[in-house]
């Protein structure tokens, strides 16, 4: 009985030793885990993609369109301002010399 008494205090201390073992083994399997975790880089969210707004260009396309025509209808202003401008100075001049010529 003794033998038997012996026999099964080692398998109880090897069972203890075995059960320590897989519990270490466990704990580094975990701590490997959440190394691996930590050490993955983070790729950066796809940017959402926005859709085609048709309203906006319009609106935009509109407001271009309507910059250029008074562009233009004031470059025209400018244009027969200047054309006036000549004209009257050359009126004044002739105007001027007949003056001075005494007629």
């Amino acid at each position: 009985m003794s033998d038997d008494l012996e026999r099964a205090a080692r398998d109880a201390v090897a069972a203890a030793d075995n059960t320590r073992q897989v519990e270490m083994i466990a704990a580094l399997l975990a701590a490997q885990q959440l190394l691996n975790a930590q050490q993955q880089p983070q790729q950066p969210a796809p940017a959402p993609r926005t859709e085609f707004d048709t309203k906006k260009w319009v609106t935009l396309g509109t407001l271009g369109i309507a910059g250029g025509l008074v562009a233009s209808l004031f470059a025209v202003a400018v244009a027969i301002g200047a054309v006036s401008v000549a004209i009257l100075a050359l009126v004044l001049r002739s105007l001027w010399h007949d003056i001075q010529k005494g007629r």
